[in-house]
């Protein structure tokens, strides 16, 4: 798979998945920027162990999402590949979830990638080609209490995954998703003990996946040798969802 000389946009890159999408690219000799919210610390560590580009912005500033788009086009006259990874959870049953609780994991979740690609993609229309990969979860297809609000997110994002292939297709550009189970990083960390080894229970392989084993599939789904593979849901989770009821 070579990405030698491609220009990556990987949202929410500085830890977890991101993180280890963000080193996969970055080996394989790609030109990666990557965004980040809040942690400089992190985000400087990783530019300095990789040689990619941190660009802090948030997922719900239209403003900045634009300019750094418009930057980077202008700076590489291409963007190839577009990671849209940056998520957040709040978990919080319904009946006691506040609205604005409801609307921030959506307004980062769904309405984040919906920026990011609404500002990638008349550079990629215009070269006849491109990757966009969306980076979902298993909460989108299996219920999940107290994650109303982080599954609809989710479930939209597959949905918007299909939907945008369908628009963009014949335009040259691949859209698919990525749909990772539990997987070891700092927001599986912070779930409670016991629903940890609950669902640990259910998965066929009795262990939580890692940041780069999803970063895996990333990488073959934006490489040549997934070329005719558009509209998929890709669900590594370990054999999670196969024993859901």
């Amino acid at each position: 798979m070579s990405f030698k000389e491609k220009v990556v946009i990987v949202t929410g890159g500085s830890r977890g998945i991101g993180k280890a999408i963000v080193e996969a690219f970055s080996q394989k000799s790609s030109k990666v920027y990557f965004t980040y919210n809040k942690n400089d610390e992190a985000a400087q560590a990783l530019a300095e162990s990789t040689g990619a580009i941190p660009v802090k912005c948030s997922q719900i500033d239209n403003d900045c999402i634009e300019k750094a788009v418009k930057s980077i086009f202008e700076e590489n006259k291409k963007i190839d590949i577009l990671i849209n990874n940056a998520g957040i959870t709040s978990v919080q049953f319904l009946m006691m979830m506040p609205f604005e609780q409801w609307e921030k994991v959506l307004n980062v979740n769904l309405s984040g990638a919906f920026r990011w690609v609404k500002s990638v993609v008349r550079a990629m229309m215009a070269a006849g080609k491109g990757v966009i990969i969306n980076v979902a979860s298993i909460a989108g297809l299996v219920g999940t209490p107290g994650q109303t609000n982080y599954a609809a997110s989710k479930g939209g994002l597959l949905a918007f995954t299909r939907s945008l292939a369908a628009e963009l297709g014949a335009k040259g550009i691949r859209v698919n998703a990525v749909v990772p189970g539990f997987i070891d990083t700092d927001m599986t960390a912070t779930m409670p003990r016991q629903i940890k080894r609950q669902n640990l229970e259910k998965i066929l392989l009795k262990r939580f996946g890692t940041p780069e084993e999803v970063a895996q599939i990333v990488l073959f789904l934006s490489s040549d040798k997934a070329s005719y593979i558009i509209g998929q849901s890709i669900v590594v989770d370990g054999g999670l969802s196969s024993t859901a009821v």
